[in-house]
C-alpha cells in the first residue's frame, strides 16, 4: 500500500543502459546486476522484451536472466515490455516478478516509444494483464509525460489523474509509477499528484520515476516523499535518462542521492552500505563516464 512505513527503491539499470551505443558485454552486464542484487533493493528494473532493432542494448535480456543467482536475495525483477509478444517472452521467464508497461496520455510518445496508439495502448494491457495472472506475474504501468508533454498535447494534472483512476478500475493495477520522461517536473506538479492520488486510490502503490538535474534532485525527492510516495526509481550516478531531454545535464535520479535522503529518515533505505559502494564503484567501469 502507499500509505506503509516502508520504502521501496528501485535500481533500473535497464534505464541507464538502453541509450548507449557500444554493446555492453553480457558478461559485463550479469556481474553488475549481480552485484546490484546485493544491496537490498526492492526490485531491479533489469532488461526488455521489445524489438533488438529499436533497442539493440537489450537484445540479450533473457541470457542475463538466465546467468543470474537470485538464491541469496530478496530483490525482485522487473522487465520492460511493449506488447503481447514481449509479455510472452517475458512470462517465459520464471525469474522475473514484473512485467512494465510504458503506458502514455501523449500519442506522439506512445507512437515513438513502442509504435501505439492510446486506444491500441488499452488492447495491449488487456492482453498483458491476462497473460500475467495466468502466469502469475505483476504489471506496472508507467505513467510517461506523467509531470509534462513537450509535444503541445493537452496536458494538466487532472488528465494524468484521470487516466490513472482508469488504468486503476480496468486492470485492477497495484503499482503505477508517475514518470517524468524529460524532466520537466515541478514540485507543485509533484506534490499535487502524489497528495491526491495516495489516499484517493488507497490499493495503488504510486510511484516516482523522476528525472533531474544535479541541481533539484532534493527538491523533487523531498515533495514526492512528504507527498506520501514511497517507491522511488533510480540509477546509480543518474546515468541514463531519456533521449529527448534537451539539457544534456538532465539523466535519472542518481540512487546514491535516494539512498542519502532516505537513510536522514526514520525507516532508513535498507541499503547495504558494502555492496552499495561495491555498485558504485563498478559502474563507472561498466558505463561511459
Amino acid at each position: 500500500m502507499s500509505t506503509s512505513s516502508t520504502v521501496k527503491l528501485i535500481e533500473c539499470p535497464r534505464d541507464a543502459m538502453q541509450g548507449i551505443h557500444d554493446f555492453i558485454p553480457t558478461k559485463t552486464k550479469v556481474t553488475y546486476h549481480q552485484t546490484l542484487l546485493g544491496c537490498g533493493f526492492d526490485t531491479i528494473d533489469i532488461g526488455s522484451f521489445v524489438s533488438p532493432k529499436a533497442i539493440p542494448q537489450m537484445k540479450d535480456t533473457a541470457k542475463v536472466l538466465d546467468s543470474l543467482d537470485l538464491s541469496g536475495t530478496k530483490t525482485k525483477l522487473s522487465v520492460i515490455i511493449g506488447n503481447r509478444r514481449g509479455a510472452e517472452q517475458a512470462c517465459e521467464q520464471e525469474k522475473v516478478s514484473y512485467l512494465g508497461f510504458p503506458f502514455s496520455i501523449s500519442e506522439t510518445f506512445l507512437r515513438r516509444n513502442i509504435n501505439s496508439s492510446i486506444d491500441d495502448s488499452i488492447k495491449r494491457l488487456h492482453e498483458i494483464k491476462n497473460l500475467c495472472t495466468k502466469h502469475d506475474k505483476e504489471l506496472i504501468i508507467y505513467m510517461s509525460m506523467g509531470f509534462g508533454n513537450p509535444y503541445g498535447e493537452p496536458w494538466d494534472v487532472n488528465i494524468v489523474m484521470g487516466w490513472c483512476y482508469k488504468l486503476a478500475k480496468l486492470f485492477d493495477t497495484k503499482i503505477i509509477s508517475l514518470s517524468d520522461t524529460i524532466g520537466t517536473s515541478e514540485p507543485k506538479s509533484i506534490q499535487y499528484l502524489f497528495k491526491n492520488l495516495v489516499p484517493e486510490l488507497p490499493d495503488v502503490e504510486f510511484g516516482a520515476h523522476l528525472h533531474t538535474t544535479p541541481d533539484k534532485w532534493r527538491e523533487k525527492v523531498n515533495v514526492a516523499y512528504e507527498s506520501g510516495c514511497r517507491r522511488f526509481d533510480g540509477a546509480i550516478k543518474g546515468f541514463g535518462g531519456c533521449p529527448m531531454a534537451s539539457d544534456k545535464l538532465t539523466g535519472n535520479m542518481p540512487m546514491e542521492k535516494l539512498v542519502e535522503y532516505l537513510d536522514g529518515k526514520e525507516e532508513g533505505s535498507g541499503i547495504k552500505k558494502g555492496p552499495f559502494q561495491q555498485s558504485m564503484e563498478m559502474a563507472l567501469k561498466v558505463f561511459p563516464v
